[in-house]
């Protein structure tokens, strides 16, 4: 015995969309180690979005074995891992557990028409009432009948149906799971009884065997196969957790456990976030309600698809002097934007950006949207287009919030988490347009982290979820709404919305010429 106190360590691992990232906590909720993997997606169609699973896996393994390497902790120190990942993604294998296909991603608004034939086979009453959610094209259960219609060839050697991090975890166990969050986001969950619905899979004749089994989140799946342990420099002892979808393991990670509580994350989608300790139907879908990652618990989530994605796009597009700019002055993009956009008036000199890049899910759930800039006049300039992206994200989030407290649930104080966060310009916008404080974390690391409180809570390192959360999430800086902008912003909120109305007749018409 060298004297030397064992600690327990945690991983959480968080898919995204853009790249994989991997925190190291320790069992003081500290977080010791990070590391992060890129990747791209492909869009070999308009309105086509797809990743290949080969690169979460490796992205996943060398994020792992990186904060291992870094922090020097033991093996056997590592008690769980959590996994947190995008929602709604396609991953199909073989009956050699190989891969017959890149991934159809969330964002992906291909099987538009495979929703309308889910409405053929049940009224939209009987979709609310199991799945929660009215049929959507970017969730899974449209995209495989879009295979199963389009690449029968591909279905026909299809054996298991996972999501992207249950595929990972298939890669660290050889275990075939999921948990109820992130299975609420494949239109086949009984979500109120968090089970897979026998009504739903009958009806479009989805064989139950191709499904994982569905766990709680914070439930032990497996252990790590020998040679992955071996490889990341871990124990086959540490356990994998279920974990979670990405925006309920930012609930965890940003600490919105409790009834009422909410949070704003914007990354390549955005969210407006809120915990419900009761099953409470929303009418007309215009939220998202999902199985929470706090047992016997559920969520309410809004927002568009294309927040931070609107943003690169134009970056990438229309920028490069900024970024060049950035670059020589060893800055970066962001910085160098949000110095631009605050010298922008409010309403960006009445222009107005609708943020429907990918089509749209809520609250305005429809494929066929479009994005649009609504206004343009000879005074704009590169700022006003910044700015205009900025605020159009920001209503379509307070028409999100706007149905919440249609539903009795009042946020008087909301959370930010996600790369526009840190944007105190996007920050003030959103706390004029939800007419509350906006508070940001002393640590932002929102999915990886409540992945890791979920690990923590699985293998016993943390007595619940909640003590976790009011251990460890910490607020650091508040932004109380100024009344005066929130009264400009709730004129320009009304034209946006009714463009919103006004235009979706003519986007169909565009999408069918």
């Amino acid at each position: 015995m060298n004297g030397k106190e064992t600690k327990q360590y945690l991983i959480g691992v968080d898919l995204g969309t853009s790249a994989t990232k991997t925190i190291l906590v320790d069992e003081n909720g500290i977080i010791v180690a990070s590391a992060s993997c890129a990747y791209p997606m492909y869009q070999p169609e308009n309105g086509w979005a797809e990743q290949n699973p080969l690169d979460w896996k490796n992205a996943a393994l060398v994020t792992i074995k990186e904060v291992m390497k870094k922090s020097g902790v033991a093996a056997g120190e590592v008690a769980g891992i959590g996994l947190s990942g995008q929602m709604h993604g396609l991953v199909m294998l073989d009956e050699n557990n190989e891969l017959v296909d890149d991934a159809i991603i969330w964002c992906d608004q291909r099987s538009s028409s495979q929703t309308k034939e889910m409405l053929d086979l049940l009224p939209m009453e009987k979709w609310m009432e199991i799945s929660a959610n009215p049929p959507i094209a970017g969730w899974t259960a449209a995209k495989i009948l879009w295979v199963r219609e389009n690449k029968p060839e591909v279905y026909q050697k299809c054996r298991h149906i996972l999501l992207p991090k249950d595929y990972i975890r298939f890669i660290l166990t050889g275990e075939f799971a999921t948990d109820v969050s992130d299975a609420s986001g494949m239109q086949i969950l009984d979500v109120k009884n968090r089970c897979w619905s026998d009504e739903l899979l009958g009806v479009l004749e989805f064989d139950k065997s191709l499904f994982a089994k569905v766990y709680e989140s914070q439930e032990i799946t497996g252990y790590l196969l020998p040679e992955i342990a071996a490889e990341c420099g871990l124990s086959i002892r540490t356990a994998v957790v279920a974990g979670g979808s990405d925006n309920a393991c930012a609930g965890i990670g940003t600490g919105i456990v409790r009834q009422g509580e909410a949070f704003t994350s914007i990354g390549t989608s955005a969210v407006v976030y809120s915990h419900l300790d009761q099953y409470t139907q929303i009418p007309g879908g215009g939220l998202h309600l999902c199985c929470c990652a706090v047992p016997g618990c559920w969520h309410t989530m809004g927002g568009p698809q294309s927040a931070g994605l609107s943003l690169e796009w134009f970056k990438d597009k229309f920028c490069q002097d900024l970024i060049h700019k950035a670059d020589e002055e060893g800055s970066s993009f962001y910085n160098a934007i949000t110095k631009l956009v605050e010298q922008i008036p409010i309403g960006s000199e009445k222009l107005l950006y609708l943020p429907f890049l990918m089509g749209e899910r809520t609250p305005h759930i429809d494929p066929l949207y479009r994005g649009a800039f609504l206004g343009l006049n000879v005074v704009h300039t590169q700022a006003h287009l910044l700015r205009a992206i900025m605020e159009g994200i920001a209503y379509c989030l307070a028409d999100c919030n706007d149905l919440l407290k249609g539903q009795g649930v009042h946020v008087v104080s909301m959370r930010a988490c996600g790369g526009g966060s840190r944007s105190i310009v996007w920050r003030k916008i959103m706390a004029a347009l939800y007419q509350c404080n906006i508070c940001t974390l002393q640590q932002e690391e929102g999915p990886a982290y409540g992945a890791a409180i979920l690990a923590g809570a699985g293998t016993g390192v943390f007595s619940s979820i909640q003590d976790a959360c009011d251990r460890f999430i910490k607020e650091k800086d508040t932004l109380a709404y100024n009344p005066e902008e929130a009264e400009t912003y709730q004129k320009y909120h009304a034209v946006y919305d009714r463009m919103c109305e006004s235009l979706r007749a003519d986007f169909t018409a565009l999408a069918n010429l």
